[in-house]
């Protein structure tokens, strides 16, 4: 059994002494893509006119978009999900007293990089996928998964269908619970946001901590 309390209790104790590292590590998540509370930085966009010259500017500002796009998403799959990986290893680390930043990179190496690729891979497409049929069945996958890269961090070489199978193991009846954990964090990232959302990247290395205690009571075993 786990409750709120004793995780935010025990992720502070984590982030005593290590906070500016556990800060580095959690804006790399965010900036890499890989944050459970992923930032919108998307903005609206306005009506246009129907001049020729403008349909040509909308057109180009629509191919430029898709292109950053596509470059992002190359960025994050072949980049951000080891760094996400390492991430995880880090804070599952933080909490044994250990900071060491060189978790980070620990896995961009040939014997582990494809099958983390994949496993992260096959997680987006599949929560893509329930997303498609209606937003709330694509949240509920999103919670189903939430352990894959703290599975793959300590368990590199795991087939995909074996490491999904563990977070879906591991989340069975406790999706509601951690949607409520993430809850109680609201206030402090609306507090943050009213800073310019700046404020919300010093929150950041807390709930990350918290998230690697959570991992930790809902392990069973050393698979």
């Amino acid at each position: 059994m786990w409750n709120r309390k004793e995780l935010k209790e025990k992720g502070k104790i984590n982030l005593k002494g290590f906070y500016w590292n556990s800060f580095l590590v959690s804006l790399i998540l965010i900036i890499s893509g890989g944050s459970h509370n992923k930032l919108d930085l998307g903005g609206s966009s306005g009506s246009t006119g129907t001049t020729n010259g403008t349909d040509d500017f909308t057109l180009k500002i629509a191919f430029f978009a898709l292109l950053v796009f596509l470059i992002f998403w190359i960025l994050r799959i072949f980049l951000g999900y080891i760094l996400e990986v390492g991430g995880r290893k880090y804070f599952i680390e933080l909490s044994r007293g250990n900071s060491n930043l060189s978790y980070l990179l620990k896995y961009f190496n040939k014997k582990n990089y494809q099958n983390i690729v994949t496993t992260l891979l096959f997680r987006g497409i599949y929560i893509f996928l329930w997303t498609l049929l209606l937003i709330i069945p694509g949240i509920i996958k999103m919670y189903e998964y939430r352990f894959v890269p703290y599975i793959l961090a300590e368990n590199p070489e795991l087939n995909h269908n074996r490491v999904l199978d563990l977070s879906r193991e591991m989340t069975a009846g406790e999706k509601m619970n951690i949607f409520i954990l993430d809850l109680s964090f609201l206030g402090w990232f609306i507090l943050g946001a009213l800073f310019f959302g700046i404020g919300i990247l010093f929150v950041q290395p807390y709930y990350d901590s918290v998230n690697a205690e959570l991992y930790y009571k809902l392990k069973k075993n050393d698979y």
